[in-house]
């Protein structure tokens, strides 16, 4: 959690500095990422969204070549073409990050279809938020999945925002689950700033869909800490609400529980997190100091 929160920080001052393009961040909401990626296995496959770093990192991969990906450099994991917001990374088994909401979801259910018809093991895990619940696509998706017995980890990622509007603007709902029992599929809500309680949540789901072959649907409730997209002020955003939802940073509530535990103490933390700012500073030099793509490659790996 610490490594995302690191790189999301180090990708705003980029933009900020004019050295890169604009980012979504899911500054607050890596508990979500970490807990469910980590309980995934290698055969899993993974599809996400426009907030997709920390599920990136959460799988192993490297900061350089993610962060030459924000600055377009050739050796970022799909050569500088993707930016922070579409980048795939086959080798890891995340199929793509799809910025259009619910993007992600339809293709979800057409890679498990998929899966399921060449008898391939492994899950298909789906990050989406709750915008995208609140698209055609994602009651479609479902629906699908369960009638065709698809196994596939939906998971909402409830951040209560919406680009510049509130969730509460949009649905009557106060759970993304609700609409789970009318597809017939199985779901859970868990606090999505636990990073314990998310894995423990994930790991139950995906055993569930490993023993039944069908869909599961797990929201993780939890809040980005910054704007929709960098920069952004927030100055829609209650600072009420703002201020409630920082008191319960995810980093900073495991910090405290480590600490009181008597696992990881202060000092200990401290040197963790200077680990952590030196391999994301080594991973801006790397990316800055890494050549932009040349002009024969503008067509390769271009599909029509």
């Amino acid at each position: 959690m610490l490594l995302i929160r690191a790189h999301e920080e180090a990708a705003v001052a980029l933009q900020g500095a004019g050295k890169a393009g604009g980012t979504c961040t899911a500054v607050g909401q890596e508990a979500s990422a970490v807990g469910v990626v980590m309980a995934l296995t290698e055969n899993d496959q993974i599809l996400t969204n426009h907030r997709s770093i920390g599920h990136l990192l959460a799988r192993g991969a490297d900061p350089r070549r993610t962060m030459a990906e924000i600055l377009g450099r050739q050796d970022g994991y799909c050569a500088g073409k993707s930016g922070s917001l579409h980048i795939s990374a086959r080798e890891l088994g995340v199929v793509l990050t799809s910025t259009i909401v619910g993007g992600e979801l339809g293709l979800a259910t057409g890679v498990a279809l998929s899966r399921k018809m060449l008898g391939q093991p492994g899950i298909v895990a789906c990050f989406f938020g709750d915008g995208a619940a609140c698209e055609g696509r994602f009651h479609e998706s479902l629906n699908l999945a369960a009638v065709w017995e698809l196994p596939v980890l939906y998971v909402c990622e409830n951040n209560h925002w919406q680009a510049f509007v509130h969730r509460r603007e949009t649905m009557l709902v106060e759970s993304i689950t609700a609409h789970a029992p009318a597809h017939g599929v199985e779901s859970n809500a868990v606090d999505g700033n636990d990073v314990e309680a998310v894995h423990d949540a994930a790991s139950a789901a995906i055993a569930h869909i490993r023993k039944t072959g069908r869909p599961y649907l797990l929201e993780t409730v939890t809040y980005r800490l910054r704007g929709h997209y960098e920069p952004d002020d927030q100055s829609y955003v209650d600072p009420q609400e703002l201020a409630h939802w920082r008191a319960r940073d995810p980093i900073l509530l495991l910090k405290r529980k480590l600490d009181g535990e008597g696992v990881l103490d202060a000092a200990g933390q401290q040197r963790m997190e200077q680990r952590v700012r030196r391999r994301i500073e080594e991973a801006v030099g790397f990316a800055e100091a890494n050549p932009y793509p040349s002009l024969d490659a503008l067509t390769t790996d271009v599909y029509a």
